[in-house]
């Protein structure tokens, strides 16, 4: 498989001609291999698997089968059937709240000169540490698809606000200028380090379909938002296609750029299946792990 076109990436990045994607392999860069991850001590974030499997555990759920204990979306419905959607959520809080290593990626894309915006499907705050680390400002915008009192509503927390202010997601053209401002944009909610009160989450099976009812009628994105969109290259660092929520997701946002320009995937060790998935939304996929597509960035970055 070829190298992706790195000088024609970092051009258009260097620029603020790129809107980078980061999933959830975005959150393990740097994990080895054979790591595990344990609910009581890791050095790692879980994989969406080994969360659903502790998930599972912790509630019962009544099937052995592996398909449907890897399914966190499945599971986490079951979770918050039985136990309650707040007990869900402070679990979460509990187990992803901690001191996570800051990939080589994250701090790359803290380090490009241009105002960006970045789209994030994790729940993980290792993005917004990059910048923190870097000094460098940012907006932050998060969709609470799981909090009822912020129904059709985005968060938004201007740089240096302690708290996320909701507003309808046309009004944000009103303060906020994307030339001059970075945004981390986390379309699946996020966690909230200092409050666990502030999390949300898109993670059950009725979350991702309130949210996908929302995308399907273009509701969910800002209008600021999609204007940029049909700009920029979209750059995807660590999906899979697998997930059919994804693809859903996906399709929806590759219909607001235009198609002479190129979009690439960067993801280690593409199914054919998934190669012919991206092939088929008109995007360039490149069997490369994200430690190395970010290292040889960085040397571009030093040239």
């Amino acid at each position: 498989m070829a190298e992706p076109p790195y000088p024609t990436i970092w051009s258009r990045m260097k620029a603020g001609k790129v809107i980078p994607f980061l999933g959830a392999g975005a959150s393990i860069i740097g994990r080895p291999s054979d790591a595990t991850w344990s609910a009581d001590r890791s050095i790692f974030p879980p994989t969406g698997g080994e969360l659903s499997r502790f998930l599972a555990e912790q509630t019962s759920f009544p099937s052995e089968n592996p398909h449907d204990r890897d399914d966190l979306a499945k599971v986490s419905s079951y979770y918050a059937e039985t136990n309650g959607r707040s007990l869900l959520r402070e679990l979460l809080h509990e187990k992803l709240n901690r001191q996570y290593p800051i990939g080589e990626l994250h701090r790359l894309l803290a380090e490009v000169p241009a105002p960006q915006l970045i789209v994030v499907t994790n729940y993980d705050t290792l993005l917004e540490r990059a910048f923190d680390e870097a000094g460098k400002p940012y907006d932050l915008v998060v969709h609470p698809e799981d909090r009822t009192e912020y129904a059709n509503a985005i968060l938004w927390r201007k740089h240096g606000a302690n708290r996320a202010t909701p507003i309808a997601p046309g009004e944000l053209a009103r303060d906020l200028d994307l030339a001059k401002t970075t945004v981390i944009y986390k379309i699946h909610g996020t966690l909230d380090m200092q409050d666990a009160e502030r999390d949300s989450f898109v993670i059950t099976e009725e979350d991702y379909v309130d949210f996908l009812s929302r995308m399907t009628t273009c509701t969910a994105i800002p209008p600021l938002f999609t204007a940029h969109f049909r700009e920029r290259n979209f750059l995807f660092l660590g999906y899979s296609l697998n997930d059919w929520n994804l693809r859903i997701v996906l399709r929806d946002l590759l219909k607001l750029r235009k198609d002479v320009l190129p979009a690439w995937a960067i993801q280690r060790s593409p199914s054919e299946l998934e190669c012919k998935l991206w092939d088929w939304r008109k995007v360039s996929i490149f069997n490369q792990t994200l430690d190395e597509f970010a290292a040889k960035l960085r040397r571009l970055q030093a040239v």
